[in-house]
């Protein structure tokens, strides 16, 4: 997503759908960020503005936003058409939208909806290029980019949130598991071509500035769920440089701002 925050300007303004308290930090973007949820989160974060309201009926006014983002919402939504014709209706002819969801096939997903008996999941979504075609026919701007997602099942981390006592039977949420998953499941993925450490996508569409990297990007924080190039943490000096990729995917970097898987 960060391909497109970095490129906006302070007059702009962005809707960050279904977030809660938000899905990026503050200073992602020199944009103006307004997160929308149906219920109102107990805290709110650095500058952001809140808004209540239902993505089935936007209460802002046409043309108004220079980026939308849905990440991890819009499997949440029962009128999933309705809310990608308010959302196209919301941006600005040349405005961008992201978006990323769940595979419903892969394994954490499944662990997911089973720890939280559903997770509030109401669309299952199965093909990324159908999902695609979907948007682009709700919305009328064109599919640009996929990006495979990976997964460090931070969501199971019990230092971000209490675990369920059905969590001990896959580790219980703690670091060390969260690591040995992570380290095997990108290695058995290379090596015998399996989708164990996958759980879903990311989807550019509209006017997204610069090219977007469709690479997968395998380095995943067990402590917060935030994916990074292993470029990026190399030049951060986050990782030895003689590292690769699926051995530091699990850094566990406690500035690390992303709350996703």
């Amino acid at each position: 997503m960060h391909e497109i925050l970095r490129a906006l300007s302070v007059p702009s303004f962005v809707l960050d759908l279904g977030c809660a308290t938000g899905s990026f930090p503050p200073d992602a973007t020199n944009a103006r960020v307004v997160c929308l949820d149906l219920a109102a989160p107990p805290g709110r974060r650095g500058t952001h503005h809140f808004v209540q309201g239902d993505g089935a009926a936007l209460p802002f006014r046409s043309g108004q936003f220079a980026a939308a983002f849905a990440n991890h919402s819009l499997e949440h939504v029962e009128q999933l058409d309705t809310v990608l014709r308010e959302v196209c209706r919301v941006l600005r002819p040349d405005g961008a939208l992201y978006v990323a969801v769940p595979d419903v096939r892969t394994s954490t997903d499944r662990v997911y909806r089973w720890l939280a008996r559903g997770g509030g999941h109401v669309n299952a979504f199965t093909s990324a290029r159908a999902l695609a075609a979907q948007i682009e026919r709700e919305t009328g701007l064109p599919h640009v980019a996929t990006r495979v997602l990976c997964s460090s099942l931070s969501f199971l981390n019990r230092k971000n949130a209490p675990q369920p006592r059905r969590a001990l039977l896959i580790g219980g949420g703690h670091q060390g598991a969260l690591f040995l998953y992570t380290w095997l499941s990108r290695r058995l993925d290379r090596f015998l071509g399996t989708r164990s450490s996958v759980y879903g996508w990311a989807l550019y569409f509209g006017n997204v500035p610069g090219p977007v990297g469709t690479d997968t990007w395998l380095n995943v924080c067990i402590g917060c769920g935030a994916g990074h190039s292993s470029l990026s943490l190399r030049q951060q000096n986050n990782v030895p440089s003689r590292m690769g990729d699926a051995a530091v995917s699990m850094s566990g970097l406690p500035d690390h701002q992303s709350l996703r898987r």
